[in-house]
């Protein structure tokens, strides 16, 4: 690369990924840097990682956006992007990275994302905190932060938003339905404790029953979920679901 054009850090950030990761790093030699932050882990990541070439945080975590911070403090480059374990770069995706933040004025850009449930695409219906149709992932490094929350943290901003990119990331979200029922049980309890730290239980029932109404609409009609079938159907009750047990999870477990 040419002295004087800007550099780029992947970060992807892992507990326990040994199963994904290698797939993931494989495709991520188009960067100046990776960095992998490992959270807890005591399974092969560590050495998969090692094996790519990736600089390795090492760490205990309880919450998701002190991690996350954590991984973007390490990164040395001028931009950043992140990226999980179970989603892959393409080639063409790749390429329009380093096009972007060669040219942009802006700050931070967001990237259209395929989101796979086992082999099956599965690209409408995603929302209501149960999964994402894009995300802003790739940010100057000084541009984005994480908020302190387990699930979902909030993000706050400096500087300026540019286009969404054109090429997209694959995620392979689930294997399948029963892993997206673990996951709507791990992300309901994970905001219960965030809630009952806070003191809150995120409103009544009957204000939950509504949002699950009203998210199940959005995403299956709004947002087009009713083309994907059975798995349309079910991502759209699991988006409404999750307030609603998160409400009563805060209310009625313990940690």
């Amino acid at each position: 690369m040419m002295a004087g054009n800007p550099t780029l850090s992947v970060l992807v950030v892992i507990h326990n990924e040994e199963r994904r990761l290698a797939a993931c790093l494989d495709r991520l030699g188009f960067a100046d840097e990776l960095v992998v932050v490992l959270d807890k882990c005591d399974d092969g990541s560590k050495a998969i990682a090692q094996s790519h070439g990736a600089r390795l945080v090492e760490g205990a975590w309880e919450i998701e956006g002190d991690r996350r911070n954590t991984g973007i403090a390490a990164c040395r480059c001028d931009w950043v992007l992140e990226v999980d374990a179970d989603e892959h770069v393409p080639e063409e995706l790749a390429a329009e990275i380093r096009q972007v933040i060669a040219g942009t004025a802006c700050d931070w850009h967001e990237i259209p994302v395929d989101n796979y449930i086992g082999t099956r695409l599965v690209r409408h219906g995603w929302g209501g905190s149960y999964g994402k149709a894009a995300y802003p992932g790739l940010f100057r490094k000084n541009a984005k932060t994480w908020g302190r929350d387990r699930v979902h943290p909030s993000l706050t901003w400096r500087g300026r938003k540019g286009a969404m990119l054109r090429n997209r990331l694959r995620h392979y979200v689930d294997d399948d339905i029963s892993d997206m029922i673990r996951r709507l049980d791990k992300y309901s309890t994970a905001k219960a404790r965030d809630l009952r730290e806070k003191g809150e239980t995120w409103g009544s029932t009957a204000s939950n029953l509504r949002r699950l109404v009203s998210r199940f609409f959005k995403c299956y009609v709004r947002r087009g979920g009713w083309r994907e079938g059975g798995y349309g159907f079910l991502i759209a009750l699991f988006a409404g679901l999750y307030p609603l047990l998160s409400h009563y999870k805060a209310k009625y477990e313990k940690d």
